[in-house]
């Protein structure tokens, strides 16, 4: 496989570049959001839980290099050698390791979230302000205090979404229990696809490029850019720009992984 340095390779590179710098904003969110929920320390886990995004976009950042290595940079003869083979794989397992911790965490937050009940007693958000609490809605986190607690909700139900350290309204609870499904469905149809890319590079690495279930896969790949391109849609809808951008970018980045696997296809099928 030839490198070519053309406007296509300028592209992807502008596409990771993007990515990368989006990255570092996530990490900033992480921290942001964990001054508000991890007040109290917890433990490895909790913390992992806390910084779930950026370990997951750490990981997928690996992945991306990797079959950027595999489907266009690595010629044949440097694939065939399996030291580099058994490397990669070894890199990519750990990746996974990470992305599996990313439904775990999600799907703990989640399934948290259902269990929560209405704060009792509480029919007002300024009663909350003498137990130095936070409110919290569409991912925006306020400290509470006697002036804002007047303008930020007129609900009279609460629930903690953090134990003893932030608190939101019915209209915001509901909408983080979205959110929360949102991130599993996000990071599983990432996962999938993942899935299909590995089954596709494992198929091609043995010159077959036809067959029932490549056709199979094909479709599914369909169903599940177009269930990313929604996903996008509703973070763009709640007014997360920058997450709607970062899911553009990210699809463009692995359509860019297609379209090396689908050059690759054709070497294979003209014999090159």
């Amino acid at each position: 496989m030839t490198i070519k340095l053309d406007s296509r390779q300028f592209i992807k590179l502008t596409i990771y570049s993007l990515l990368l710098v989006n990255f570092f904003f996530y990490i900033a969110d992480d921290i942001r959001i964990s001054s508000y929920t991890m007040k109290n320390g917890g433990s490895i886990l909790t913390w992992t839980r806390s910084f779930a995004t950026t370990i997951d976009e750490s990981a997928w950042f690996i992945l991306l290099f990797l079959f950027e290595l595999e489907t266009y940079l690595l010629s044949d003869e440097t694939q065939s050698r399996s030291i580099v083979m058994k490397l990669m794989y070894g890199a990519r397992a750990v990746c996974y390791v990470f992305l599996i911790h990313s439904v775990y965490a999600f799907s703990v937050i989640y399934l948290d979230l259902t269990q929560v009940m209405a704060v009792p007693a509480v029919s007002n958000l300024c009663e909350l302000v003498p137990q130095n609490v936070s409110f919290t809605r569409n991912l925006a986190y306020t400290d509470l205090d006697a002036v804002n607690c007047l303008t930020l909700s007129t609900s009279n139900v609460f629930y903690f979404t953090e134990p003893g350290l932030v608190v939101t309204d019915t209209t915001g609870f509901s909408l983080e229990k979205n959110l929360a499904l949102v991130d599993i469905m996000e990071v599983v149809v990432w996962l999938v696809i993942l899935l299909t890319i590995e089954v596709i590079v494992w198929f091609q690495d043995r010159s077959i490029t036809q067959g029932s279930i490549i056709s199979i896969i094909r479709v599914l790949k369909y169903i599940l850019y177009s269930s990313l391109w929604c996903m996008a849609a509703y973070w763009a809808y709640l007014g997360h720009w920058r997450f709607a951008w970062d899911e553009t970018l990210w699809i463009v980045g692995f359509f860019s992984i297609e379209m090396n696997v689908a050059e690759w296809k054709r070497e294979i099928e003209e014999g090159g």
